[in-house]
C-alpha cells in the first residue's frame, strides 16, 4: 500500500442469479461505501450474475466457480479435466443467464454433496475454479481477502498459502442451510466447516446473538470472532410524516415470501385481527423477493384469503426496485416479519425503522438485540396463536405510540446502522487481522 490508511480489499459474494440476496445487497453497498472512504475495494462474484437494487460494484469482474462448471465437475470426474475451450464456453453470460432461472429452484435437499465438496477447497472436486481464482487475485495485490460467508470458508487455505494475505470470514445466518442439508452430508458438512474455519483470521457475525451461537457450533475461540452490525445505505429513505397516522392502517411484510421468514404466520394473523375488527379497515402489504419455489406458498396464501373474503384487503408487492421499496415501506403502519428460524439479523427491521415504521418482531434470535439498540418496536412471544396479533393490534390501536417508536428507531438507525458506520469498522478489523498476521 502506497497509503498507510487506505486498504486494498477483495470482497468475494456468490451471485444468487434472478433472485434479490440480502447478502448480496450488504456486500455490494459495503464495497461502494468502502470505496467511498478511500479504500481499493473490488467485488469478484462467483456461480451467477448478481441482482441488486443499486449500482453492481462487480462490474467488469469475472464470475468464478460458474454455476454449470461447478456443477458438472461434481457429477462427472471426466468433467475436472475438460479442455479449457469448452470450460470457457460453459461459462459464457449467456448460459449463465438461463441457470439463474435454474438456481431459483434449488434447495439444500440437493446440495449435500456439492456443499461438502467446495468447503474442501483445493480438496474438492472444484479444485480448478479455486486455481483460477487464485491466479486473478494474484493481479489485484490485495492486502486483504473477505469471504461473504462461512459457506466460502473453504478457499481460505490455498488463498493464505498463495498470497500470504488475511483472509476475513462474514457469518450471515449459514446455520439453516447447514442443517437442512440431508444426512449424512448434513454432518460431513459441519464437520469440514470447522474444520476449515481454522484458516480464518477473522470471523464477523452480525449479531452478538449469532456471534456466540456460532462460536458454539464452530468451536471457535472468543478472540477469532467480532461483531459487526449490518448497516443500511439511508440514500433515499426519507421520513414518515409525524403530524397524522396513515388511514386506512396498513400492516406489513417486506423479506422473501416464504414459510421460514414467518409469511403465513403474518398472514394467520392478519386473518385474525380481521375477524376479531378492533382495527377499521385494516389493509396487509406484502413484499419481497419471490422466487418459482416461493410462489407455491404466495398462491397457498392467496387461497385463504380468498376463502376467508380478505384477499381485496390484501396486495402483494414482488421483486421491487430500490425506490419502489421505499415508497412501499412508507406506506406503511407497523411492519412484521415473524421469522421462524434464529435470524442472524434481519436488515428487513432496519430497513422499516430507517422509514420511521415500528416493527413487531418475535421475541428470539437476533431481534431483542436490534429492538434493544434502535428502540423503534415491540417484542412478543415466538409461540402461541394470539401473541403476534395480540402485539401487532396493541400497537395499531395506539397510534401515539406507534409514531413514537417509529421516530426513536429512525433517530437510532441514523446514529448507528449506517453503511458508512459499518465500513469503517470493517476496514478497522482489515487492519486488525493483517496486524495479527504480519
Amino acid at each position: 500500500m502506497t497509503d498507510s490508511s487506505s486498504l486494498r480489499i477483495v470482497q468475494i459474494t456468490p451471485g444468487a442469479g434472478k433472485m434479490f440476496c440480502g447478502a448480496c445487497l450488504r456486500d455490494n453497498a459495503l464495497v461502494t461505501a468502502l470505496r467511498r472512504l478511500g479504500h481499493e475495494a473490488v467485488m469478484a462474484p462467483l456461480y451467477l450474475p448478481l441482482t441488486l437494487d443499486e449500482e453492481n460494484q462487480s462490474a467488469g469482474t469475472p464470475i468464478f466457480f460458474t454455476g454449470i462448471n461447478v456443477y458438472l465437475q461434481q457429477q462427472s470426474p471426466l468433467f475436472r479435466r475438460a479442455p479449457d475451450w469448452l470450460h470457457q464456453a460453459l461459462a459464457s453470460p449467456t448460459l449463465l443467464k438461463w441457470a439463474s432461472g435454474a438456481a431459483a429452484k434449488t434447495s439444500p435437499m440437493d446440495l449435500g454433496a456439492m456443499t461438502v465438496s467446495m468447503l474442501r477447497g483445493e480438496e474438492g472436486n472444484q479444485a480448478r475454479e479455486l486455481e483460477e481464482l487464485i491466479a486473478w487475485l494474484r493481479t489485484e495485490k490485495s492486502d486483504i481477502v473477505s469471504l461473504s460467508n462461512v459457506l466460502l470458508v473453504g478457499m481460505a487455505r490455498r488463498i493464505k498459502a498463495a498470497l500470504g494475505v488475511p483472509v476475513l470470514c462474514s457469518l450471515q445466518g449459514e446455520d439453516w442451510f447447514l442443517d437442512a442439508l440431508p444426512s449424512p452430508d448434513r454432518e460431513l458438512a459441519w464437520q469440514t466447516t470447522s474444520q476449515r474455519a481454522a484458516d480464518v483470521d477473522l470471523f464477523i457475525a452480525p449479531s452478538r446473538y449469532f456471534a456466540d451461537l456460532m462460536q458454539r457450533r464452530l468451536n471457535l475461540a472468543p478472540a477469532r470472532m467480532r461483531v459487526l452490525h449490518n448497516g443500511l445505505n439511508l440514500d433515499g429513505y426519507a421520513p414518515v410524516s409525524t403530524e397524522a397516522s396513515i388511514e386506512p392502517p396498513v400492516l406489513g411484510y417486506f423479506a422473501r415470501m416464504c414459510r421460514e421468514k414467518g409469511l403465513d404466520t403474518l398472514v394467520n394473523a392478519f386473518i385474525l385481527l380481521k375477524k376479531r375488527g378492533r382495527v377499521p379497515n385494516l389493509k396487509l402489504r406484502i413484499g419481497g423477493s419471490c422466487g418459482p419455489t416461493d410462489q407455491i406458498v404466495v398462491d397457498e396464501l392467496t387461497a385463504r384469503l380468498q376463502q376467508n373474503n380478505l384477499l381485496p384487503d390484501v396486495e402483494f408487492h414482488k421483486n421491487l426496485s430500490r425506490a419502489d421499496k421505499q415508497a412501499f415501506l412508507r406506506s406503511l403502519t407497523v411492519f412484521s416479519v415473524p421469522a421462524l428460524y434464529g435470524e442472524a439479523f434481519g436488515l428487513y427491521v432496519i430497513e422499516a425503522l430507517a422509514s420511521g415504521v415500528p416493527v413487531v418482531q418475535p421475541d428470539h434470535a437476533a431481534f431483542p438485540e436490534l429492538i434493544a439498540a434502535t428502540g423503534g418496536g415491540l417484542l412478543c412471544a415466538p409461540a402461541g396463536e394470539s401473541a403476534l396479533p395480540d402485539a401487532i393490534e396493541n400497537l395499531l390501536l395506539d397510534p401515539s405510540r406507534a409514531r413514537s417508536l417509529g421516530q426513536a428507531g429512525q433517530k437510532a438507525v441514523h446514529e448507528k446502522f449506517t453503511i458508512e458506520s459499518m465500513a469503517r469498522q470493517m476496514a478497522e478489523f482489515c487492519r486488525e487481522a493483517r496486524v495479527s498476521s504480519s
